[in-house]
This record gives C-alpha cells, structure tokens and sequence, in this order.
C-alpha cells in the first residue's frame, strides 16, 4: 500500500481520535451524574415500596436497582474502553461496550419477565396499597426519571450502544414511574388495588421489547455485522463508477463500537492507473456515502490476478 494511503489513514485515525474522545468523555459525564441520580432516589423507592405495599413501586425500584448497576456497568464500560490499544489489543478496549451493552439488555428482559410473573400472581388476590404514599413517590421518582432521561438523551451520546442501553433501562423506569402515578390515582379514587399489578404487566412488557432490541444490536455488533445505516451496495456502484476500478472483492464492513464503524476492501485497478489518485476517489466516495473514517484499501493490478478470495458481488460482511 502507497505511503499515501498511510498518511491519509493517520490524518483520518487522528480527526476520529479526536472526535470519538470528545464523545467518550460526554458519554462518561453523562453517565456519572445519571448513575448518582438514579443509584441515590433507588433506595427512597424501595423504602417506600415496602411501606406502602405498592408491587408497581417495588417493581419501579426494582428497574431501578437494575439501571444503577447498568449505568455503573456502563460507566465502567466507558473508562476501561478508554485504553489505549495494545500490541495484544489493537483496537484497545473500545468493545468492552458492546459486552456492558448485551450484559445490560440481557438484565432487562430477566427483570421484565421476574416482574410480571409476580404481577400475575398478585392479579388473582390483590393486596391492599397507600395510595398517597404511593403517588408521592412515583412522582419523585418521574422527575428523577426525566432529568436521566434528557442527559442520556443529549447530543453526541444517543448514538452510543452502551449509553443507549443505558437509556433503555432509564425510560422503563420512567414508564414505571408513569404507571405507578396512574395506579396510585386508581386506588385512591376507586379502591381498585388491581391497578397496581395491572400497570406492573404493561411497564414490564414495554421493558422487555427495550431489552429484546438491545441484546439484538450488541449481539450484531460481536458478530462482525454490517451496521444496519449502511448500504453496502451503493458503495460498491459508486466504486465500479470510478473508471480505474475494474473490481472489487474482500470488502468488510464491520461495527468496533456503536460509534466506530470499520471498512475494509481490495480494488483491481488497470495496471497503469496512478493509484493515489484512484485511492483518494475511493475514500471520498466512501466517505460520503457511509460516513466511515476508518478505512482501509488494498489497490491492485493485473499482477495480483488469481489471488482474490471473495468478490464483493456475493454477501457482504
């Protein structure tokens, strides 16, 4: 490969370096003051399920007790990710994420599913609930559940799979907290202590589809698949549009970490084609089809004929 292409990889590698480390260190303040809210207004619910024998409130701080330790596996995830790479890691500990993300959602299809089997069981012989006891803190605890909401939610770090999971967890409890309130508002004014199971099921089934889509995309992820905002045929047209370009094959398109996509080819180009030209066209219209920065070409000539393993016009990794 041309010098050329090792320098146009470096400058790119720093522009991402500088780009995924300004992201990192949001996703790690956003994750610190939600893992303190949520860690800190989790034991007031549990108290208060208790005293007020409200399952929607046990239920919620359950959720709860599970977002703590998925925002402090998340918080872990985002430091130890931070590593520099190694000579036995060369990509670091970026994928350290991805586990922290399937480990989250994994938590919250087990939680969804504990919770509404006790539901189910309380549906048959409900149990008297204090209703105000109850709104009051499920009110608490929607506030609580807003302001995390909004800081997983900000800019740069919606796109990260880890803090995304994270957000996962949050919104089931702000669901909760919302069903908790509706419950508490149903008993207090009809005496209707199946409220408090009922809304119990409805949150936990929404948990689940959350945990279920979670464990899909960090389960796509660890196995090398093609992120789904990528159309791997446009960028093999807009390849063989360029006129040197005779074919395309090995060509890889893979996630490291939710915001670190990866591509990789081989271009056949005519023998006497000037290769860093061909080489820079390449980048560009990856580049601004994909949006990928962390690309790597291999050109070749007629010398190289025979020695091609896969052509880009079979399934595309």
């Amino acid at each position: 490969m041309s010098d050329h292409h090792n320098h146009h990889n470096k400058k790119h590698d720093h522009e991402h370096g500088h780009s995924h480390s300004h992201t990192h260190n949001a996703n790690k303040t956003a994750l610190s003051w939600s893992f303190v809210l949520i860690a800190g207004f989790m034991f007031v619910e549990f108290v208060g399920g208790f005293l007020t024998n409200s399952l929607a409130l046990l239920s919620d701080a359950g959720h709860m007790l599970s977002d703590a330790v998925a925002l402090g596996l998340s918080l872990s995830a985002a430091i130890f990710g931070a590593r520099a790479a190694t000579q036995d890691k060369t990509y670091g500990y970026k994928r350290f994420e991805i586990l922290a993300a399937l480990l989250n959602g994994l938590v919250l299809v087990v939680i969804s599913v504990f919770i509404c089997k006790e539901a189910i069981e309380r549906i048959s012989s409900p149990t008297p609930v204090v209703g105000k006891g109850m709104i009051i803190i499920s009110t608490i605890g929607l506030i609580i559940n807003i302001i995390v909401a909004y800081i997983l939610s900000r800019g740069e770090t919606k796109d990260n799979l880890n803090v995304k999971s994270a957000f996962m967890h949050v919104l089931g409890d702000l669901l909760g907290s919302v069903g908790a309130i509706v419950a508490a508002i149903l008993i207090i004014a009809f005496g209707w202590n199946i409220a408090d199971p009922i809304a119990s099921i409805i949150v936990s089934i929404l948990v689940l589809f959350s945990g279920w889509r979670i464990l899909r995309e960090s389960l796509n992820v660890l196995m090398e698949a093609k992120p789904a905002n990528i159309d791997s045929r446009k960028i093999i047209q807009a390849l063989k549009e360029i006129p040197e370009v005779k074919d395309i094959h090995d060509m890889h398109i893979w996630t490291i970490t939710s915001d670190f996509p990866a591509f990789t080819a081989h271009l056949k180009v005519d023998i006497n084609s000037d290769r860093d030209q061909v080489l820079q066209k390449a980048i560009t219209a990856i580049e601004q089809i994909s949006g990928i920065k962390h690309i790597t070409l291999q050109i070749e000539g007629a010398e190289m004929e025979g020695h091609q393993e896969n052509c880009c016009d079979g399934p595309v990794a």
